[in-house]
């Protein structure tokens, strides 16, 4: 239920960067998911759709930070929480540490926990609600998702470029870290 948006209303906000000659994309992602409930069947497939997605079609390159330039892509990303920290281990095609950095949680407890809460309802919905009715609960939930993807793109500037698209595809990643059955 990943849905695409162009990165229009956000660009004006994001530094113009060139892009670079290899390709800065993710080819490979791995979730920690260690000590996790087992997701229930809605929320593995939004895990499974945002994968796909992804994979075939993203834009995510490493930033120069501190005078250093990154390792060229494509990159495998593995995501996880560790002591309460959302950590991106960042490495190459060929599995060597590109960068890894991590990004404090707290600014996004109540954007996870509101969309949790409007996916319950979506699910929900879906098994019991007219089409008409599921659309409005649909754009709610997609606001959210909008909302949670912004605040990544905020929080990776610096760090990492990359777009709209692969930002929420990635806030559907780490809401899936957040389940607890």
């Amino acid at each position: 239920m990943v849905c695409r948006y162009k990165r229009d209303s956000i660009a004006s906000t994001r530094p113009h960067v060139t892009e670079s000659p290899k390709p800065s994309r993710i080819v490979g992602i791995h979730l920690d998911d260690s000590g996790l409930p087992a997701p229930t069947p809605e929320v593995e497939q939004e895990r499974r759709v945002a994968i796909f997605d992804i994979l075939e079609e993203n834009q995510f390159g490493l930033v120069e930070r501190s005078g250093r330039i990154p390792s060229p892509g494509p990159y495998r990303l593995q995501l996880s929480v560790v002591e309460g920290r959302l950590v991106f281990d960042v490495r190459t095609e060929d599995d060597r540490p590109a960068a890894a950095f991590h990004l404090a949680l707290s600014p996004f407890r109540q954007v996870i926990k509101d969309y949790a809460d409007i996916c319950t309802a979506y699910f929900d919905a879906v098994k019991r609600l007219p089409p008409a009715r599921i659309e409005v609960i649909d754009m709610g939930r997609r606001g959210i998702h909008d909302e949670g993807a912004r605040l990544l793109l905020e929080r990776l500037d610096g760090k990492v470029e990359t777009d709209m698209a692969t930002a929420r595809r990635l806030f559907t990643l780490v809401c899936v870290l957040h389940f607890k059955g």
